[in-house]
């Protein structure tokens, strides 16, 4: 996990340089809630709220169906948007609107068989995603 950490850290200090501090914080944010697993638990909890062909389309190899803010609320919960927005340091409302342009961008990059990977492939997967971002 220190260089998934190492990696959020690089992300927030090229984030801040290049887009005024706020989406690198918030890709930092959103790698280190990717790194422990939580790839999984994130398409699990979209699946629970009914967004299962949402998520799945992110996953898959075709185009991505867009998901709103509303959705990105109800599948995060509050619990973990409100801790990613503390983290970041903005509005929950504000921070769902900005993971609902970033999400299906972020998992379908990390998914490019179409397939969930495993923890090994995720660190690999997570690194080759910072490097087309920045």
């Amino acid at each position: 996990m220190g260089l998934l950490d190492e990696l959020g850290k690089a992300v927030g200090n090229a984030g801040g340089a290049q887009a005024g501090g706020g989406q690198g914080a918030l890709v930092q944010a959103v790698v280190g809630m990717l790194a422990g697993g939580g790839l999984e638990g994130l398409v699990k909890s979209f699946q629970q709220k009914g967004l299962g062909d949402v998520v799945g389309s992110w996953v898959s190899t075709g185009a991505n169906l867009p998901v709103s803010p509303a959705q990105v609320t109800s599948a995060l919960g509050p619990d973990q948007l409100g801790q990613l927005a503390r983290q970041v340091g903005i509005d929950p409302g504000a921070l769902a609107g900005q993971l609902s342009t970033l999400l299906p961008g972020m998992v379908d990059k990390l998914t490019p068989e179409g397939r969930l990977p495993d923890a090994g492939s995720l660190q690999g997967s997570l690194g080759g995603l910072l490097k087309g971002l920045f």
